[in-house]
């Protein structure tokens, strides 16, 4: 497979930067999305991403692909397998009360099978459940094509492991993990990831050893932010410092604990757990730590609101139609991603306290009836900031209590005020 003509299934957060970055390294690529709006926006150079590779931004790079011709967009996924040797799987899984939904990930591996041709190698780099590859993708794809896998295409797992805002970086500098059945397919797979990987590459010949190894590493996440989540509770009531006592923790070699923020959001962690949980039912087995984690997470968007109309209460405000300006609405720090956004929940359940809520947060694209335009007009006589993101260190505290209604009311998630600098009266709060 000497010219690898690259179709990437999926132009989210993670196929678009890996379709550029092949792209990059002057292979011809196919990205396929399913949204006609996607495609439109990204056949004109527009994407809300905010990734950027060697001091250009993704707009910049995309432009500049789409004109030399190396990536191209489609809606056309039939097309694109048919005119490539190697077909990238990048569509996600969502659950959905608990359970897996497949519709679109299906959907893909069906036009897979559908078009694909001899000899080609299908990269499966979607985070599954256990087993998924082997047990689902291969013979949906071997019933439609007629082909046999291993024999006349082939096939691997390889996980995406990078962290959204450094994509570009981490597809080359990230070890890769690539699980195969066969020494062709693990082979021809290591030829793709080489494109653009200067890092480790370690194989396994058990595919389901890799998929529970990229759940694993989510849910590690999962724990140890449920873990700190616990130990903020114990410090406020302790009088500590939440963040100077994790930094202390973290001096030692061997101990890495995350920091708490306002909630586990986007869509690697929280469904981390659903993955393995679905593989360890058909097993009989429970996994009550990792559940006990999970629920824990999955309430703490609960305990932000209760904790905001807390302290209006103690600064003599009511909830019920309070103005609260929050800070952010994003699944992570000075990101466009807000799927399972924990700043977003906990705006609509102060929404349900009867709360009027002002949202900004310059990353998101405008979609949610609390958002405004502005930091400014987000707490124009505001009763109460919470602070959930932190771009909003480019902000001074002092300019912004100004234009709120006495007592301002801060709850801040993100350890970015300094209480002592502020003004007399300000009822404030910290993780």
């Amino acid at each position: 497979m000497d010219e690898k003509r690259i179709a990437v299934i999926g132009q989210g957060y993670v196929g678009l930067p890996l379709a550029l970055s092949f792209a990059l390294h002057e292979r011809q690529v196919i990205g396929v999305d399913s949204d006609p709006a996607i495609c439109q926006n990204l056949a004109k150079g527009i994407t809300t991403q905010t990734e950027s590779f060697q001091g250009k931004s993704i707009q910049e790079l995309l432009k500049s692909l789409l004109s030399s011709g190396n990536y191209q967009i489609t809606s056309d996924g039939a097309a694109a397998v048919q005119k490539s040797n190697v077909i990238i799987l990048t569509v996600g899984i969502p659950i959905y009360d608990g359970v897996a939904d497949f519709s679109h990930f299906e959907s893909a591996c069906q036009t897979i099978g559908q078009n694909i041709q001899k000899n080609s190698l299908v990269l499966i780099r979607s985070t599954v459940i256990p087993g998924t590859t082997e047990t689902f993708c291969t013979p949906l794809i071997e019933q439609a094509s007629g082909l046999r896998a291993g024999v006349d295409f082939f096939i691997a797992y390889v996980p995406e492991r990078i962290a959204e805002g450094r994509a570009f970086e981490e597809f080359e500098t990230m070890p890769t993990l690539i699980g195969a059945a066969d020494a062709d397919s693990a082979r021809l797979a290591e030829e793709v990831i080489r494109i653009n990987s200067q890092a480790e590459i370690i194989h396994s010949n058990s595919i389901s050893a890799v998929e529970t190894s990229k759940v694993l590493e989510n849910l590690q996440r999962d724990a140890n932010i449920a873990i700190v989540q616990e130990f903020a509770r114990f410090a406020e009531a302790a009088g500590m410092n939440t963040m100077e006592v994790i930094r202390l923790a973290n001096t030692h070699k061997r101990v890495n604990l995350m920091t708490p923020g306002p909630g586990v959001g986007g869509y690697c962690i929280p469904n981390a757990f659903h993955y393995l949980n679905a593989s360890a039912q058909a097993l009989g087995v429970d996994l009550p730590l990792l559940r006990l984690a999970r629920e824990k997470n999955e309430a703490l968007p609960a305990f932000f609101a209760e904790k905001a109309a807390e302290k209006l209460a103690e600064a003599g405000k009511l909830v019920e139609n309070a103005k609260i300006a929050v800070a952010g609405l994003a699944m992570k720090d000075c990101s466009p991603d807000d799927r399972l956004s924990p700043a977003a929940e906990i705006c609509r359940l102060l929404q349900k306290k009867g709360a009027k809520i002002a949202a900004f947060d310059p990353f998101v694209a405008a979609r949610h009836d609390f958002q405004v335009p502005s930091l400014e007009s987000a707490i124009e006589n505001a009763d109460c900031l919470l602070i959930l993101n932190k771009f909003f260190q480019n902000y001074d505290i002092k300019t912004i209590i100004a234009r709120m209604n006495p007592p301002a009311v801060i709850l801040d998630t993100r350890d970015l005020v300094n209480p002592e600098t502020l003004p007399e009266g300000t009822l404030f709060w910290r993780i």
